[in-house]
C-alpha cells in the first residue's frame, strides 16, 4: 500500500522537554521567535519563563496571549496584528488546541491576503512561517497534524484547514504541563485524543503505519484517562495521557477523521461547546450507527481497549466498544446537549444547517458507513435523545 507520512522534523516527549525550545530554534536555524500563548499560562508565569530563557541566548520574544477557546477568526486576525508589527521567522505555540491553532493560522497569514475562508478545505496551505509547538493540554494533538480548526466570526462556520504550512516543523512534547489541568478539560481532551485514534484506525484513509499507533493510543487512553481526571497529580497518568494524544494527532493527520469530527464542528461553532467535549457527546452513538461499515476494525478496537476479549467474535466485540464508549463517557460525567445548556428548539432548528456544515469538511467521507444529509440530521437527533 503506498503511503505518505507528516511529522514534525523534531519531536521531543518528556517531562522538561519545553527547556530544550533554544536548542530546538538554534537546530532549525531559527532566532526572530515569536510567541502564541494562552492567558492561564501566561497567568502561570510561563511565558515569563521562556522570554527569560531565550533572552539569555540573545533572543527577544514578542507574543500575543489574546488566546479564545475555539480560536475565531476575530481573534486570529488580533493576533496578526501584533506579529506583522515585528520581523519574525517563526511563531511558538504554548497551550492547548487553540493556542496551537491560532499560532498555525497566524504563521500561515502573516504573508498571505485575503481573508482565512479563502483557504479552508478543499484548499490547501502549504507554506509559512515556521510553528514549534509546546502543547500544554493531552487532547488535540494538534502539534503533530498539518490541520487548524477555526470558526469564522462573520458566517459561524467552523472551517478546517489542512495543509504543510500548519504542519509545526518542532513539537516540544512536556507533560509537566498538563498536571495543571482539571477535571472536565481532562477528560474532554482525553476523549478528544480516543476520537482522534479510533477515527483514524475505522478511517478510509486508514493505513499500516498508523494503525498500530491507533491501537497503543486507544489502549493507553482507556487506562490513564479515568487516572487522570481522579488523580491530577499522578505523573505516570499524565505521562501517559500527553503521549498518547501526540499519537492521536499523528494518527489522524495521517489516516483522517470521520463522521464525529465532521458532525462535531459545526455543534462547536454554534452552541460554543468545547471541542473535546462535542466529540465527546457524539462518541458512542455515531460509533454504534458507523459499526456495519467496518465491523472487524471496530471490533478490534475493542479488544486493544480492553472492552472484549481476544476470543470475542467481532459481533460481540463490536456491541462491546459501544457498551464500553458509553460507560466511560458516563463515568467522565459527558453532559449531552440539553444538559450542557442547548435550547432544543435552537438545536433542532439548525440541524439542517449543521448536516450542510458536516458534510462540506470531507470528514463524513472518511467513515466506513457514509451517511447523507438526512441521516445525519437524525444522527443528531439521535445524540439529543441519548
Amino acid at each position: 500500500m503506498d503511503m505518505t507520512v507528516y511529522l514534525p522534523r523534531i519531536l521531543r516527549v518528556g517531562g522538561g522537554a519545553r527547556h530544550e525550545l533554544g536548542k530546538v530554534l538554534a537546530d532549525l536555524g531559527l532566532c526572530r521567535p515569536f510567541l502564541v500563548i494562552d492567558a492561564f499560562l501566561l497567568g502561570q508565569g510561563h511565558g515569563a519563563a521562556l522570554e527569560s530563557s531565550l533572552a539569555e541566548q540573545g533572543l527577544p520574544l514578542r507574543q500575543f496571549s489574546g488566546v479564545v477557546p475555539d480560536p475565531t477568526t476575530e481573534s486570529i486576525d488580533a493576533g496578526l496584528v501584533e506579529l506583522r508589527g515585528g520581523d519574525h521567522d517563526c511563531v511558538i505555540a504554548l497551550g492547548g488546541g487553540s493556542a496551537i491553532d491560532t499560532a498555525k493560522f497566524m504563521a500561515v497569514m502573516a504573508n498571505r491576503s485575503g481573508k482565512l475562508r479563502d483557504y479552508k478545505v478543499p484548499v490547501t496551505i502549504d507554506d509559512g512561517l515556521s510553528v514549534i509547538a509546546i502543547p500544554s493540554t493531552a487532547g488535540t494533538g494538534s502539534e503533530a497534524t498539518r490541520a487548524a480548526v477555526a470558526t469564522d466570526s462573520e458566517t459561524e462556520e467552523k472551517m478546517l484547514c489542512m495543509g504543510l504550512g500548519l504542519m509545526p516543523v518542532a513539537a516540544l512534547v512536556d507533560y509537566e504541563l498538563s498536571v495543571t489541568m482539571p477535571y472536565r478539560l481532562t477528560a474532554d481532551a482525553g476523549i478528544d485524543s480516543l476520537c482522534h485514534a479510533l477515527e483514524a484506525f475505522v478511517s478510509r484513509k486508514a493505513n499500516p503505519f498508523t494503525d498500530p499507533i491507533a491501537l497503543a493510543c486507544m489502549s493507553s487512553i482507556v487506562k490513564y484517562l479515568p487516572v487522570a481526571c481522579e488523580q491530577p497529580d499522578n505523573l505516570e497518568a499524565r505521562a501517559a495521557m500527553m503521549h498518547a494524544a501526540t499519537q492521536g494527532g499523528i494518527a489522524f493527520s495521517n489516516a483522517s477523521v470521520t463522521l464525529i469530527h465532521g458532525m462535531s464542528r459545526p455543534i462547536g461553532a454554534h452552541f460554543h461547546v468545547p471541542h473535546g467535549l462535542s466529540n465527546a457527546m457524539l462518541l458512542p452513538e455515531i460509533t454504534a450507527w458507523s459499526i456495519d461499515g467496518a465491523r472487524s476494525r471496530y471490533a478490534e478496537a475493542a479488544r486493544a481497549m480492553g472492552y472484549a476479549k481476544l476470543e470475542d467474535n467481532d459481533g460481540a466485540a463490536a456491541d462491546k466498544l459501544v457498551a464500553g464508549l458509553r460507560a466511560l463517557c458516563s463515568a467522565l460525567k459527558v453532559p449531552g446537549p440539553a444538559e450542557f445548556g442547548i435550547a432544543q428548539t435552537q438545536w433542532q432548528s439548525l440541524l439542517p444547517l449543521m448536516a450542510e456544515q458536516a458534510l462540506a469538511s470531507g470528514s463524513p467521507a472518511n467513515n466506513p458507513r457514509i451517511p447523507d444529509k438526512g441521516e445525519i440530521i437524525a444522527l443528531y437527533e439521535r445524540v439529543w435523545a441519548a
